[in-house]
């Protein structure tokens, strides 16, 4: 449906003004109608991004993770917002715009303070495939515990043999999680062999 461009600009400050209605329902129905609007919408949501309030910088957000016309890289900068629900909508956002330009924000993501937020990076990070394994494997080794759990979650997720060696130094730590994912993770792969801790 083509409109001339005066209608367009219209039709989008309409649905912006129910994005930004201050009512959750309202917000939530009319992120499908953005998306139609294709590329046309784009602009407009990331000027909304950066606005003062909060609300309307989540809600344009949450219409951006609902449009195949977002980049990867329209999201990234968010993972960094002082905002903790703003990190958490924009770690969700990736999972649906995942890419490998993502990566390093994702796995400091993994460390964040807000455990929502870590966990939406985790999945994400599944979501970008076998090129974040190294990127995981290292955050497995060494950090901050509730990290190098997640990362594990997520290498146990994807399946890929590189894993192994990292899974097996897991496996012999007092963690009990880190021991539970480091199992899964390997049962996965065909491994599951019986542990036991001399």
């Amino acid at each position: 449906m083509h409109y001339p461009s005066h209608r367009l600009q219209n039709k989008m400050n309409d649905l912006l003004a129910e994005l930004t209605s201050g009512d959750d329902e309202r917000a939530e129905k009319v992120i499908p109608a953005i998306a139609r609007m294709g590329a046309a919408a784009i602009p407009a949501l990331l000027e909304l991004s950066n606005a003062d309030n909060n609300d309307h910088r989540w809600w344009a957000v949450r219409a951006l993770a609902a449009s195949r016309h977002t980049r990867t890289s329209d999201l990234i900068p968010f993972l960094s917002d002082s905002n903790p629900e703003m990190r958490a909508v924009a770690a969700l956002a990736l999972s649906h715009h995942p890419g490998e330009d993502a990566l390093p924000a994702l796995v400091q993501t993994l460390g964040d303070s807000d455990p929502l937020t870590a966990g939406l990076a985790a999945n994400a990070l599944v979501k970008v495939g076998k090129a974040a394994v190294p990127a995981l494997i290292d955050a497995a080794k060494e950090g901050p515990s509730a990290s190098r759990i997640l990362a594990l979650r997520a290498l146990s997720e994807l399946r890929d043999h590189r894993a192994i060696p990292v899974m097996m130094k897991c496996i012999q730590e007092e963690s009990a999680v880190l021991q539970y994912w480091a199992q899964l993770g390997l049962e996965r792969l065909g491994l599951d062999m019986v542990y036991i801790k001399p």
